[in-house]
This record gives structure tokens, C-alpha cells and sequence, in this order.
């Protein structure tokens, strides 16, 4: 196997040209789920690749609970520098582990923190908070609650307080919460996937806005919401949570929501230059990801088959 063998580890970086050709050409919905997904099975296939790299490094150590089989030549001889792998793989899982776990730690903690923090609000829906700092997100839970403060409804007309509300409404709806979670955990787990975790949350961020321009009835409206919450905005949502004006690049939102309504079709045509692009990268994305599987597999295998007799 060879390099061949750390791959996984490597090949997220052939997906950031789908993650820019999916913001341009395709309808944010689609974009958002799209690199959701590949964000997802790169991470899966480089933590897999990790796990199996530490077990491959550290099989010959004394003391350990491992099969003997698995510290034979033949099996060692499938990673280059086995011992050094190993341990490397040992610390990278660690700190894998801990910035997962500190990702969901942080998450679960703001909700409960701030669900109990609304208890005591009247249940009606948005929760608007007496605070002179700007400021509105979507709070997921049961039920998800839309949390405004006062500040951001001042700087807004009453037009735009209803774009904003809608567009807090479609985070809430369409759950984007888990969508930014997962890419957040992707992005801990390997870092090279960090780009298209920021795709994934430019693409929420623009799903609840045509979400809230197909409400209203007014996507000028919905821009100059956009735009205003932006330029008065204080500290957004905390990480994996949708905020409104903090989340991507608002010049780049502002443009799209004053330009025509983005098609429903899930690709470019093919025959158009931004099809041929969009094709090749995601082919080019599709042989990384089984490249990757392939890999990760490859060493599982080596592995099955070196403890078979046993």
C-alpha cells in the first residue's frame, strides 16, 4: 500500500473546487446539503484512517491488548514508518477526540444555558430580549425558539423586522443547527476540511435568505435587512448555532438577494462552461472520497486477514 495508505488524510483538500462551484451555481439548499454530505465521509474516512494507522503503529509495543498477528512484518510493512505513524496517529486521535468533545460540550451547554435563560419569557414566539446590543438567532431545542434583541428590532423597519424573523424561522426549520454542528466536528477531526465547513455556513445562511425573500414577498427588503443587521451587529451566535448578520460573507448575501431568484435545478446545465467545471469537480470530489474508502479499507483488510488464523 504504501503512501497510498494516508490518503484519507489528505484528499479533503480536492473538495474545496466543489465547494466554491456549489456557492456560485447551485441552489443554496442543494449547496448546504451537498457539502454537508462530503464534509461528513471525508472526516469519517480520515478519523477511520487514523484509528487504523494507530493500531497498525502501536500492535508491536509490549503490554498491549492487541492480537500478535497484527505487529507481523507483512502487516507493518503496509505503513511506511510504522512506528512513527503510530504514534503520531495516537496524538492526532487524541486531540481529535478532545476538540469533539469540547465542540459538543460548548453547543449542548449555550442551549441548555439559554433555554433556561427563556423560561421565564412568555412562550410566544420570537423571544425578545430587553438588550441595547444588536443581535438575532435561531436557538434550536423543543421547541426552537427565534431569539431577538432589542437593539436589532430598533435598527430595523417593520419590514425588515419580518424578513429577519423569517429568516430565522427557515434556520429553525430546515435545522441548519445540525448541518453547521456536523461540519464543525468534521472540521475538528481534520483540519483541510475547515474551508467547507465555512461553504456550509455561507450556504445556510443563504437558504434562510431566499427563505425569508420568498416570505416577504421582497427580496430588496430582505437585502437591506441583511445589510443593515450587518452594519449594526454586535457578537454573532455562538459556533454552530445561525446568526443573521455574522454568518458568511454578507457583501457576497446582499448581492445575491438583489439579483434574480437562484433556479431550483440541482446543476448547472452541462453544456455551459459553469457545467463542465461543476462536472469535473465533482468527479474529481467522487474518485477522492472512494480513494479515501478504498484506503481506509484497504488497511482494515490487511488487518482482518492478519488476524483471521487467530
Amino acid at each position: 500500500m504504501g503512501v497510498f495508505v494516508f490518503l484519507p488524510l489528505v484528499l479533503p483538500l480536492t473538495a474545496l473546487p466543489i465547494a466554491r462551484l456549489a456557492e456560485q451555481h447551485l441552489h443554496p439548499r442543494s449547496a448546504a446539503l451537498l457539502l454537508t454530505s462530503v464534509t461528513v465521509v471525508l472526516a469519517a474516512c480520515s478519523t477511520f484512517c487514523l484509528g487504523l494507522l494507530m493500531v497498525v503503529g502501536t500492535a508491536q509495543l509490549p503490554g498491549n491488548p492487541l492480537p500478535d498477528s497484527w505487529s507481523d512484518p507483512e502487516v507493518r510493512g503496509a505503513v511506511p514508518y510504522d512506528e512513527v505513524a503510530g504514534k503520531t496517529a495516537i496524538v492526532a486521535l487524541t486531540v481529535v477526540v478532545v476538540a469533539c468533545a469540547l465542540t459538543v460540550r460548548r453547543h449542548i451547554r449555550f442551549r441548555s444555558r439559554a433555554h433556561g435563560a427563556l423560561a421565564g419569557l412568555p412562550p410566544d414566539e420570537p423571544a425578545v430580549l430587553d438588550d441595547e446590543l444588536p443581535y438575532a438567532y435561531a436557538l434550536p431545542g423543543s421547541p426552537g425558539r427565534v431569539v431577538v434583541s432589542t437593539g436589532m428590532l430598533s435598527c430595523l423597519n417593520e419590514g425588515e423586522r419580518e424578513a429577519l424573523l423569517a429568516h430565522e424561522r427557515a434556520h429553525l426549520t430546515g435545522r441548519h443547527h445540525r448541518l453547521l454542528l456536523a461540519v464543525r466536528l468534521a472540521g475538528c477531526a481534520n483540519p483541510f476540511l475547515r474551508p467547507l465547513r465555512a461553504a456550509v455556513t455561507f450556504s445556510t445562511e443563504r437558504w434562510a435568505d431566499e427563505a425569508a425573500a420568498q416570505a416577504t414577498g421582497d427580496r430588496r427588503t430582505t437585502a437591506r435587512a441583511v445589510g443593515k443587521a450587518a452594519l449594526f451587529s454586535g457578537p454573532g451566535a455562538p459556533p454552530g448555532l445561525a446568526s443573521f448578520a455574522a454568518a458568511g460573507p454578507v457583501p457576497r448575501r446582499v448581492a445575491a438577494l438583489l439579483g434574480p431568484v437562484p433556479p431550483r435545478r440541482s446543476w448547472p446545465p452541462a453544456l455551459t462552461r459553469a457545467g463542465i467545471a461543476a462536472y469535473f469537480a465533482a468527479a474529481g470530489t467522487a474518485a477522492s472520497t472512494v480513494s479515501a474508502l478504498n484506503a481506509a479499507s484497504a488497511l482494515f483488510l490487511v488487518l482482518e486477514a492478519a488476524a483471521a488464523p487467530l
